[in-house]
């Protein structure tokens, strides 16, 4: 969504009394410099200009910061370091993997800022995932210095009862004090629920979504929320005449994108199966109609959970969920493992950290033999040297970098796109109204004939598109 269609709803929310507004970080800075031509350090300045009465917040993926691979611990530390100055107040700050070993320096940067660190519990649903692994992980988030608790639930997974069950287990190994905060989705149609019984349990905050932007594999309604809230004995402090007005905004706001709008728009029960997050579906079926597999979803859906099985169960968020996802697809149209991503054999490989499942030997194997590296079980950031001063340079040398750390940053976290976004930003933000629609990056298909037999005869490297990030493949003959 372009900036100029936020604006006008920023005062109302801003009035409105929410605890914060999360506003920035996750997929959003990708988006402003891929789609939008739009600099997302100015975005962020320009939401602490207009809502100087509420909490700031972003979403950081630990070690990994906004990008898709670990950065070394000084990059982080720089980083948050300029988020909090321009404007973020509250850090949401999580593991793909649940590894609590890759948010300590981002929470202890965060710390240093003088903000708010929030730390995040990815909830996820597996065979080796309890109840209790969560509250011991809540308190270890507690001894890195969290001033808050987050319950992230981004695939709709959160039912009612665990939601009582995790939020009450919090508050009695971390104590009653605590802040606890429930990020869940709609997707799978039972999370209204789950909100209220973790209220119930004691949850402080809760997140929504405005309802003209709700649902589907997006948040409840922030108005159905409150409305809920009626003759409970719990209340909001926030302003209902706010809300609707907000709500009128994005009425017609949404049918400026309806081309972008996924179709996935109601409730998915197989979530609870395929465990895929409400952000990453619609990506997965633009990018199975791009290769001329969309009526394949079913059996791409059907192979995520194998796969994440084979990965040690890891929680499916950024970048867990678009690597594992990747591979699901990939195993789908070129046969199982026959293809394997760089980023996947690394997820084996421990290069993204520690998973609580045990993983499936014979595909660390294939991951070992593909990226020629030995598996670890340190904690990656630690075998990384330091880079900023690499990074600076090589972001100087582009056309168009003003030489500021943001900049820096910028292209530390998206080299690829960066470059581009830096020699066309003069020209000012791309929207609706300038006719210079944002669409989604093609996909290559994959090498291989229809049958996911390979017909090569020396091994060729690929470049495969997908869920917005570049992932090399190389097909060998006989795979």
């Amino acid at each position: 969504m372009a900036m100029e269609d936020m604006v006008p709803a920023c005062e109302d929310l801003d009035k409105a009394g929410f605890w914060s507004v999360e506003c920035w970080g996750g997929a959003t800075f990708d988006s402003c410099i891929r789609f939008l031509n739009e600099d997302p350090w100015e975005r962020l300045r320009t939401f602490r200009k207009l809502m100087p009465n509420t909490r700031l917040q972003m979403l950081l993926r630990g070690q990994n910061l906004l990008g898709y691979r670990h950065y070394e611990d000084g990059v982080v530390e720089r980083f948050v370091e300029q988020a909090a100055e321009n404007g973020i107040d509250v850090f949401r700050v999580f593991d793909a993997l649940n590894d609590v070993r890759n948010l300590r320096t981002a929470m202890k940067a965060v710390r240093k800022a003088g903000k708010h660190a929030q730390g995040t519990i990815c909830y996820t649903i597996s065979p080796e995932h309890t109840i209790g692994d969560f509250a011991e992980m809540a308190e270890r988030l507690m001894d890195l210095g969290s001033h808050s608790i987050c319950i992230k639930d981004m695939a709709g997974l959160l039912k009612p009862a665990p939601a009582y069950q995790l939020v009450k287990a919090i508050k009695e190994t971390c104590g009653q004090d605590v802040l606890v905060h429930v990020h869940t989705h709609a997707t799978t149609g039972v999370t209204l629920v789950s909100l209220m019984k973790a209220i119930e349990a004691g949850a402080d905050i809760v997140d929504t979504a405005i309802s003209s932007l709700a649902l589907g594999p997006g948040h409840n309604p922030t108005e159905a929320m409150i409305e809920m809230l009626e003759g409970t004995g719990y209340k909001t402090q926030v302003d209902m005449a706010r809300v609707m007005k907000v709500k009128a905004h994005f009425d017609k706001v949404r049918e400026r994108y309806s081309e972008f709008m996924t179709s996935f728009t109601g409730v998915e029960a197989g979530i609870f199966q395929s465990q895929i997050p409400g952000g990453m579906i619609s990506n997965m079926e633009s990018q199975l109609k791009q290769q001329g597999a969309g009526d394949r979803m079913k059996e791409v859906l059907e192979e995520v959970p194998r796969v994440r099985k084979d990965a040690g169960y890891p929680p499916l968020v950024t970048p867990s969920s678009q690597i594992v996802g990747t591979q699901a697809v990939l195993n789908v149209l070129m046969g199982k493992y026959k293809v394997m991503t760089s980023e996947f054999a690394d997820l084996m490989l421990g290069y993204y950290g520690a998973t609580l499942g045990m993983k499936n030997p014979d595909v660390i194997a294939k991951a070992a033999a593909h990226s020629k590296k030995d598996p670890i079980t340190t904690r990656p950031a630690d075998l990384l040297r330091p880079e900023w001063d690499r990074l600076r340079a090589e972001a100087l040398a582009l056309k168009g970098c003003n030489g500021s750390d943001e900049d820096v940053l910028t292209y530390a976290m998206f080299p690829q796109v960066a470059p581009k976004f830096f020699g066309t930003r003069g020209e000012g933000p791309r929207n609706l109204s300038k006719e210079t629609k944002p669409a989604p990056a093609a996909a290559k298909p994959a090498a291989g004939a229809p049958d996911g037999k390979s017909n090569l005869t020396g091994p060729i490297s690929y470049v495969v598109t997908y869920s917005g990030k570049a992932h090399n493949v190389t097909v060998a003959p006989g795979e």
